[in-house]
């Protein structure tokens, strides 16, 4: 199994930034998430999160909330998410769950952490889960040998942004904007300012989201951040394709452009 250590310490070997691509389980469809994320990889992306759907989702723009909708009325469970992340895993990729914190009290922290090891998940990122409240995740992770991912965001203070590297073992997500996922003609111009006042603070690699779309937004963000994530615009082209072999064609083709990316920069 692939770890997010081994991940960016490869990547930093090579002298580039890692490549981080996020899809939903169950979409477009629950064995098409699976084909899509694969396609994802065998175009260069180093790391995968899979997103639970769910039916709140606060953090996520129209493009993510739309393919997430998709999945839910897919009937995509728990049990699927965890099928999708074995399915993934199998490539080599490391993976990861992107989820909000409600699925998984319902299901079981423990048991939860326990079962995404099972499947060969490396971690989870929980958006809306505040490092006050992280005690019980962090302890299940770790007996189940999993990583924890948290976020900071442009208004973190430097006491703010210590108290989430804390909760971190796997990397730090920097949240570029204040605002909900989607790729943009630009990214911020706080991200850099973010992630330089997060190194103060960690020696943990920290990773971009939120806007990158684009090999040239790739390159930009891997100039600086030690991973580029990048969610909305893989939707967006499986969103648009006409059928599934289209969607997974044009997610390849956009994984090259953003993976000679993170090399050029």
């Amino acid at each position: 199994m692939t770890t997010l250590q081994t991940v960016f310490a490869k990547a930093k070997a090579d002298e580039r930034a890692a490549l981080v691509g996020y899809l939903p389980a169950g979409f477009p469809t629950k064995d098409g998430a699976i084909a899509a994320a694969t396609a994802m990889v065998e175009a260069g992306c180093d790391v995968i999160e899979i997103g639970l759907p769910y039916s709140d989702p606060l953090m996520d723009g129209p493009t993510i909330q739309d393919a997430v909708h998709r999945a839910l009325t897919n009937g995509t469970r728990i049990a699927d998410v965890l099928r999708t992340v074995e399915g993934v895993a199998k490539t080599g990729a490391a993976t990861l769950v992107m989820t909000y914190w409600n699925p998984i009290d319902r299901y079981g922290a423990e048991r939860f952490a326990r079962d995404l090891a099972n499947a060969g998940g490396v971690g989870t990122i929980t958006p809306d889960l505040t490092p006050e409240e992280a005690g019980p995740w962090r302890q299940a992770s770790a007996g189940a040998g999993i990583d924890t991912v948290f976020l900071v965001a442009p208004s973190s203070t430097g006491e703010r942004i210590q108290a989430v590297a804390d909760c971190c073992t796997g990397f730090v997500y920097a949240a570029s904007l204040m605002g909900v996922t989607g790729a943009r003609e630009s990214v911020s111009s706080g991200a850099q300012d973010l992630v330089e006042r997060t190194r103060a603070h960690t020696d943990l690699p920290v990773c971009v989201g939120l806007g990158v779309g684009t090999g040239a937004q790739a390159a930009e963000v891997a100039g600086y951040a030690d991973g580029v994530i990048v969610g909305s615009a893989f939707i967006r082209r499986l969103l648009d394709a006409p059928d599934e072999a289209s969607g997974l064609a044009a997610v390849r083709e956009l994984g090259a452009e953003l993976a000679a990316g993170v090399r050029r920069a």
